[in-house]
């Protein structure tokens, strides 16, 4: 088999990229694992984190630096990087005769004659929670993503219910959009912040916590895992949310104080990798109560690390769960509050959980991505679009 020459726009990566961010860390080594032999080049912007370069794999990437500044956003800021996403970055790769060109956060060029084009589009929760992005973003996208799906060679939906969304809403062929699932590393280990430290930063004493990793946006349903806090029958239970801190906090923090319970939640943005080791080990549970996720990988985190977990039945999130997590209806609040009062109460559910959580993440690794994303490349070069035909150099 021909090793492949494959260009990824990372464009998007910032020090904050989120689950993008995680999505591309991982897929790069674990394609350089499958295939010793391939080529990667990597394009990014001039604020691409320096943790990237750091990587051990990094020396294996051929890195091309566009001087775009997604952090420092002018009023010119949206046209000059589709300019380099739609126009120099195809340029670069067909001088480059690279085989195929993957956009990993939803956007590749439309116009791409001598390539084969990939995009992986995590979601398209953005059209419905317009309150997600900025105004700006958002128009980003809506200009962007739909014709970056319509005219690329494959689709990659990160789960079943995101291919089934995304063939509904852009109306997409479905046999051209491939279901890739992320993974998660069993093997990764992170000294942990002792817990008692953990507990006097946050100011939680003894008392038992739920832990919640999201982005603070309103689709994440943190203000339903707020309500269902102000249910539970153990008045001592904390709340933890980690995730960027954004405007919605205000509105949390409201209706925390509301309820009475805004001693109780702690939002105390990112964390370290140590404090949020720390935090998984000493939850008494983790809970995602979003209203919709593209896949849901903090509950695979959660996971790996025995923490037993409860989530929303909608969206991605069953597919990911499986038979592993309680589950709960997230615009339901007391549904949530039953689902908590659940794990908090009953160890031996816990302790199933908690093994069952482990067994479940064999079944999401790097390498099976890894794999089913060089499928789809191929999949590309040998059914181009349009009849535009390929030749390898």
């Amino acid at each position: 088999m021909t090793a492949l020459r494959i260009g990824l726009n990372l464009t998007f990566l910032v020090a904050d990229s989120g689950g993008s961010g995680s999505y591309a860390r991982e897929l790069i080594p674990a394609l350089l694992g499958v295939e010793p032999g391939v080529r990667i080049t990597g394009f990014v912007n001039a604020d691409a984190p320096d943790a990237v370069a750091r990587a051990p794999w990094a020396g294996e990437v051929d890195w091309v630096r566009f001087p775009i500044h997604p952090q420092r956003p002018g009023p010119l800021a949206p046209l000059v990087s589709m300019a380099v996403q739609w126009g120099a970055l195809p340029a670069l790769a067909a001088r480059r005769r690279l085989d195929v060109v993957h956009g990993l956060a939803n956007v590749v060029p439309p116009l791409h004659p001598r390539v084969a084009t990939v995009v992986t589009v995590l979601d398209l929760i953005w059209l419905r929670h317009t309150t997600t992005m900025t105004r700006r973003a958002t128009l980003g996208m809506r200009l962007a993503v739909p014709p970056s799906a319509r005219t690329a060679d494959r689709v990659i939906a990160i789960s079943r219910a995101a291919r089934d969304d995304l063939v509904r809403t852009l109306r997409l062929p479905p046999a051209r959009v491939d279901v890739t699932h992320l993974g998660v590393r069993l093997d990764e280990t992170v000294p942990p912040t002792p817990e008692m430290e953990l507990r006097q930063s946050l100011g939680l004493g003894d008392a038992p916590f739920v832990l919640c990793v999201a982005q603070v946006r309103p689709h994440k349903n943190i203000g339903g895992l707020v309500e269902a806090l102000a249910r539970l029958a153990d008045e001592r239970t904390n709340l933890v949310v980690v995730g960027p801190h954004t405007g919605h906090e205000e509105e949390l923090r409201a209706r925390a104080a509301r309820l009475g319970v805004d001693r109780r939640v702690h939002l105390p943005g990112w964390v370290s990798d140590p404090d949020l080791e720390g935090l998984y080990r000493a939850a008494a549970c983790f809970a995602l109560p979003s209203f919709e996720e593209g896949f849901g990988l903090p509950i695979l985190e959660a996971m790996r690390r025995g923490t037993p977990v409860a989530c929303s039945d909608a969206s991605s999130l069953p597919e990911v769960a499986g038979d592993a997590a309680v589950l709960f209806d997230p615009h339901d609040p007391s549904s949530i509050a039953a689902a908590l009062e659940r794990l908090l109460g009953d160890d031996a559910l816990r302790a199933r959980l908690a093994q069952a959580g482990l067994a479940r993440c064999r079944d999401f690794t790097w390498e099976a991505t890894a794999r089913a994303t060089l499928q789809s490349y191929r999949r590309a070069l040998a059914e181009p679009r349009a009849g535009r035909a390929r030749t390898r150099a």
